[in-house]
């Protein structure tokens, strides 16, 4: 099997990962011009963060200032990693299969599908880069959002984003395998659970104002913890996350391993189990009126 080869040679590894990484970038970047494609990355980012800042404004009397509209700010612009790779490597299967028509192509390929699908989550993510790169650079410009570089601790910021993009990958490798098994409007779930995590993961607000018994939801969520640890490495103004304010960075640090490596080996255990399922029932060359 395809598969098989592809386990057992470092090179096959890393040209399933490469060669999806930047057919990845082609399919981002090649359906207009690069100077469409880079207002586009610059302006929906702004859209999204403009949206927020009036409806902040309007509340709470446009108080920048305050360390809740840090914590808002810095969240919602990280927040943009999850949407991007989580429901992006969702949004892979879809493509390849109903629009492209090629998912069985890949399947045939001396490759590693779970690779292939990383690899194109990573051209997600580095094209989500910019628009969180933008989204900081004119809160800290404009709005006073006080993140300032020499205060940064880079180790834990290195540390956390490297945790983050693997945790989002296990994330979307489970997206992906409940993409296998859907049929029409597939592409809403990764939609709904990116709306869901918005809610429950505190990238908006501090998770004590939901119901007690919704907030252990979001303990449950590496992404909240992820969100918290961003915040200390840029800011210590911003509001923290009420269960997690007396933790030292390192039990934050810590506590995020550990999660991510059980969402690693649940991920692969249900892509492997979602698509032994797909493969039994013909569902990898299925289209449904894309």
């Amino acid at each position: 099997m395809p598969d098989s080869v592809a386990l057992t040679r470092p090179r096959a590894l890393w040209r399933s990962f490469g060669t999806a990484a930047w057919l990845g970038w082609q399919i981002e970047s090649n359906w207009t011009s690069i100077w469409v494609f880079a207002l586009y990355t610059v302006v929906k980012p702004l859209a999204a963060a403009g949206i927020l800042v009036v409806m902040y404004a309007m509340v709470n009397r446009a108080r920048f200032d305050s360390p809740m509209f840090t914590y808002m700010y810095v969240g919602n612009a990280f927040y943009m990693f999850v949407g991007a790779v989580m429901s992006g490597m969702g949004w892979v299967i879809v493509q390849d299969r109903e629009h492209y028509r090629t998912l069985k192509s890949v399947y045939a390929a001396p490759l590693d599908v779970r690779l292939y699908l990383i690899g194109r989550g990573l051209t997600k993510f580095v094209t989500a880069s910019f628009s969180v790169f933008l989204t900081l650079s004119l809160g800290i410009a404009f709005l006073g959002v006080p993140v300032s570089p020499s205060a940064i601790n880079w180790p834990l910021f290195v540390a956390a984003l490297a945790l983050g993009v693997t945790m989002l990958a296990f994330m979307g490798l489970m997206m992906a395998s409940v993409m296998l098994l859907s049929g029409q409007s597939a592409w809403a779930i990764g939609e709904l659970l990116a709306g869901a995590l918005y809610l429950f993961s505190g990238a908006l607000f501090p998770l004590d104002v939901l119901p007690a018994a919704l907030r252990y939801v979001g303990l449950a969520l590496p992404v909240t913890y992820w969100l918290e640890l961003v915040r200390r490495t840029l800011v210590t103004s911003a509001a923290s996350l009420p269960a997690a304010t007396a933790w030292s960075d390192q039990r934050l640090l810590g506590t995020l391993v550990v999660l991510t490596a059980m969402l690693g080996v649940i991920s692969i255990v249900v892509f492997d189990m979602c698509e032994g399922r797909a493969r039994e029932r013909g569902l990898l060359d299925r289209t449904s009126n894309y």
